[in-house]
């Protein structure tokens, strides 16, 4: 049913995303007894479903380390706010398991992230005062006297909606979904990428924040995503896990031209942004009995069911191979595009250099040669999850105009706030539930002394 009409509704905090940051934010502001508008056009929850641990560095020393670039003023605030999150999703009744080492450097909890979103969500349907509108969509913010006052939104029904509020966050996931945005602001190759995560993550905020004087960056900051088995489709929301090639960080990677170009131990989701800048974004993962026996055939994080990857992709159609010896190495497909001979040579100096520690670039976790048969080659392709450049905003999650003020009544969170993260990454989950509940409690206390000139 489609209609022309327009309603309005006025609420204390409108959301604009229903993902990891904007539920977060939304049932704790519910909590606090503050009326919310909560608008998702896709499906709540976003790229969270397909998660299932809350992780960052364990300190900020650490996190500088990993990600040196990025706003060291945001990386204390991730750090300072992470336990209390993690007792906000416990407050829920929500399992978080012990602590675990994620990505070498990081520590985190599993938890039943679906069981999480699932209690947000029900506390905002069950506030008379609140409302979930599901297929919607923000056509602009509304800007009055420089101030953000909420937004005019689009119905699924076709139908238009005023909502005042006195704060808005923009939480609609990135913009990773649009091929265009994709090219522009992260790298042209960019543009053709399979996407590892929602689709619907268009960047509707980065628009919404920017038509309203946002600034945006930083600029190159990259992405987050993982190695995946070209010429494959995700049909299934687990394919997302289950057909991720981390074991890449163990494996030598090879581009177009038989060539490393990156430290591969350093993390898969680095070598990822890596390989979206060679040679038609796309090279092989080779690795042998050993690697398969001790990093393809157990977990990539402690509790999680290992799968034997490399046997999925082969039964789903991928580009696979497997050679007994070296030599077979130089039997690659033709069609492939590879010159097998150079892959086999490539094999043969990577393992000399192991031996004598001439390796470039230098391998900083495992250097141990690949040479135990048989040899297991999958073409990749880099896949992306969600995009690192976003709104800038500061630790209060105020969303920042181009003088690096803040935007009265706007907030961002999640993938749609830029500054965090700078070409790595330490936890994206952990980000979007830090960020999405402080900028509901900036909410809260900016209501509670009046809004900021």
């Amino acid at each position: 049913m489609s209609g022309t009409g327009t309603s309005s509704a006025t609420v204390d905090l409108l959301v604009l995303g229903g993902g990891m940051a904007g539920l977060s934010a939304a049932a704790w502001s519910v909590r606090q007894g503050r009326s919310v508008v909560l608008v998702e056009t896709g499906e709540l929850g976003g790229s969270a479903l397909h998660a299932g641990f809350i992780w960052t560095a364990p300190s900020l020393d650490v996190l500088r380390e990993a990600i040196p670039d990025g706003d060291p003023r945001l990386g204390g605030r991730l750090i300072e706010d992470f336990e209390p999150a993690v007792e906000w999703v416990r407050s829920l009744d929500v399992d978080c398991q012990p602590a675990v080492e994620v990505l070498r450097f990081g520590r985190g909890h599993q938890t039943s992230l679906l069981n999480y979103l699932r209690a947000c969500e029900l506390i905002v349907r069950d506030d008379p005062r609140s409302e979930i509108v599901l297929g919607g969509a923000a056509r602009r913010l509304l800007v009055e006297d420089g101030e953000v006052r909420g937004a005019e939104l689009l119905l699924s029904s076709g139908e238009t909606q005023i909502v005042r509020a006195e704060a808005t966050l923009l939480a609609t996931g990135g913009f990773q979904g649009d091929p265009e945005l994709r090219a522009s602001l992260i790298h042209p190759q960019a543009r053709d990428i399979p996407l590892r995560g929602n689709w619907y993550s268009k960047g509707d905020g980065l628009r919404l924040g920017s038509e309203a004087g946002a600034a945006f960056g930083p600029a190159g900051a990259g992405f987050y995503g993982h190695l995946m088995p070209s010429g494959v489709n995700f049909v299934e929301h687990d394919d997302f896990v289950a057909l991720s090639l981390y074991y890449s960080e163990h494996a030598l990677l090879l581009n177009l031209d038989s060539e490393r170009f990156v430290d591969e131990t350093v993390g898969d989701h680095l070598n990822t942004m890596a390989l979206l800048e060679q040679p038609e974004a796309r090279g092989l993962i080779v690795s042998d009995s050993r690697v398969r026996e001790e990093w393809i055939m157990r977990p990539y994080v402690e509790g999680v069911r290992p799968v034997d990857t490399f046997d999925l992709c082969y039964r789903r159609g991928a580009r696979c191979a497997v050679a007994e010896d070296l030599d077979e190495l130089a039997l690659m497909p033709p069609e492939w595009g590879y010159d097998g001979a150079a892959v086999r040579q490539a094999l043969v100096d990577f393992n000399r250099a192991c031996a004598d520690g001439s390796l470039d670039p230098p391998r900083r976790f495992d250097a141990a040669p690949i040479q135990d048969p048989p040899f297991y080659v999958i073409e990749v392709v880099p896949a992306i999850t969600f995009s690192f450049g976003g709104l800038r905003i500061d630790p209060e999650a105020h969303v920042l105009d181009g003088d690096g003020h803040p935007i009265p009544g706007l907030h961002a969170a999640g993938a749609d706030a830029g500054g965090l993260y700078v070409r790595a990454y330490a936890g994206g989950i952990a980000a979007a539930l830090i960020f999405g509940l402080r900028a509901a409690r900036t909410a809260l206390e900016t209501a509670a002394v009046g809004s900021p000139r």
